[in-house]
């Protein structure tokens, strides 16, 4: 009988913690030792000796894989991976893999993406506050409410989650645009309204809501930039719930609160949990979320099932899924 693997479980707490990793811990096969921590740094025992590691937007650096001499896999529970150093498992032999073809966040990150939306258009933050204080405040809300119908979306990314948000873009009379690094087939843009593959700068200065669904890497940090914000229309949104190092903060604060963009709708930041200090927090016309577009109830289940069985693959000897490259 093949002895029992290690797999360290990284939950850091503001995503669940141990309360989260029990749950976790819970799903695994019985050849997996399952020991949950709240950083990698916590056991380093449990570390040192670990064969796989499963973390949840823990970070998990160069340090800590040189520390685990027996690692054999890393595991993200996400469809990101920016929070694992790739380069330093790559040195190692070791594989970092994330969950992205299960597709188990598509379906709340594209709600999230028109929650936010909508909450922005419909101008349900300042509706709701006004109400609260005895203002009725529809006769100067009027001027800025909008709707979707009719309206262009600029889609930054085009994977499975981009392609959902497109999806439901098209039931909302929405013109799709998309700057994706590979072109989609043409059955796919046609199924999505005709959607038009275009260059990132164009879809910028044509988009009246610019949704961003790319990964995090060297290449896509600070995407938006102060240059690229100022391609957008004064009366464009964006929309983050990707990751927040994908928008330069700072230069999108100053775009809203210049007046030189309507309105943002961000579910991520840089750091997270984001610092008292982060202009966003203040800035006018946004409306916040605590990156909540991967967690539902239903969610939680797929991710865990998703990583739990990328993982009994590999113990099992198995080819793994989703093998950053």
């Amino acid at each position: 009988m093949t002895a029992p693997k290690n797999v360290l479980a990284v939950i850091p707490p503001h995503v669940g913690g141990r309360a989260a990793g029990a749950a976790l811990a819970s799903v695994f096969p019985p050849q997996a030792r399952v020991t949950v921590v709240e950083t990698a740094d916590e056991d380093p025992a449990a570390l040192g000796g670990a064969h796989v590691v499963v973390t949840a937007l823990g970070p998990v650096t160069a340090a800590h894989l040189a520390a685990a001499p027996g690692l054999e896999l890393v595991q993200c529970a996400s469809h990101g991976h920016d929070y694992v150093d790739v380069t330093a498992a790559r040195a190692q032999g070791v594989p970092v893999c994330t969950i992205g073809s299960s597709g188990a966040e598509k379906q709340n990150v594209a709600e999230q993406t028109f929650a936010l939306m909508l909450a922005l258009a419909k101008q349900l933050i300042p509706a709701h506050t006004a109400l609260v204080d005895a203002d009725w405040a529809l006769p100067r809300l009027q001027r800025s409410l909008t709707e979707l119908s009719g309206k262009t979306l600029g889609i930054i990314g085009l994977g499975h989650i981009g392609t959902e948000v497109a999806r439901r873009a098209v039931a909302f009379d929405m013109t799709v645009v998309y700057a994706s690094p590979r072109r989609a087939s043409a059955a796919t843009e046609e199924r999505l309204g005709g959607a038009r593959h275009v260059a990132l700068d164009e879809l910028l200065r044509t988009a009246d809501y610019v949704s961003l669904h790319a990964p995090l890497t060297d290449a896509t940090r600070h995407l938006l930039d102060a240059g690229r914000l100022a391609l957008l229309k004064p009366t464009a949104f964006v929309i983050n719930t990707s990751r927040g190092a994908l928008i330069d903060q700072d230069a999108l604060a100053d775009a809203l609160e210049s007046g030189a963009l309507a309105g943002a709708g961000i579910d991520v930041f840089d750091p997270e949990p984001p610092t008292p200090a982060l202009r966003l927090l203040k800035a006018p016309n946004v409306v916040l979320s605590p990156h909540v577009a991967g967690v539902t109830r239903e969610t939680l289940v797929r991710i865990a099932l998703a990583a739990v069985q990328n993982v009994t693959d590999h113990l099992s000897g198995k080819p793994l899924r989703d093998v950053v490259t």
